[in-house]
């Protein structure tokens, strides 16, 4: 069916794919339940310091070796802005405080990649840059000479400063 469900997770049953709502579903023909899927939404951390942007290497596929703002997905439940402060706090060892909202982007750039980045302005409150989970570096770097980046998200945030 190529659906991330194949079955109910109500009563088991396997699920069939059906016009609902205006577009194919899955759905059961036992009880009635749809998938609907949800959109993977992520939260970045834009820390801008003397002209400078921090981000991160990345470690891992897609885009291993290039560079990024730091970043990653919202666990159900939690904040945006928390996850934007727990993520630059993972990946650079920084402690930040969410200023407000840069940006938010619409457009998954790779199939495990998010649908929705928002993008948070940040200001170091304490920790010493290091890299940590899944980026291997972790620098300044001047607005007007950026290193290659991993994804047009990053791009279309930067080219507003």
């Amino acid at each position: 069916m190529n659906s991330e469900v194949n079955y109910c997770l109500r009563c088991g049953t396997r699920l069939v794919l059906g016009e609902h709502f205006g577009r194919l579903r899955p759905a059961c023909p036992a009880c009635g339940w749809i998938y609907f899927a949800d959109p993977k939404v992520a939260a970045a951390g834009l820390i801008l310091k003397d002209q400078s942007v921090l981000l991160v290497r990345r470690a891992v596929d897609p885009q291993r070796g290039l560079w990024t703002l730091p970043a990653g997905f919202i666990d159900a439940g939690e904040d945006p802005a928390i996850a934007a402060q727990r993520e630059c706090l993972e990946e650079t060892g920084l402690h930040v405080q969410i200023d407000g909202i840069v940006d938010v982007i619409f457009g998954q750039e790779h199939p495990r990649g998010a649908h929705i980045i928002i993008v948070y302005r940040a200001t170091v409150l304490s920790g010493n840059l290091q890299a940590n989970d899944d980026v291997d570096r972790a620098a300044f770097f001047p607005l007007n000479d950026l290193p290659e980046l991993a994804f047009s998200t990053t791009y279309k945030v930067l080219s507003q400063f």
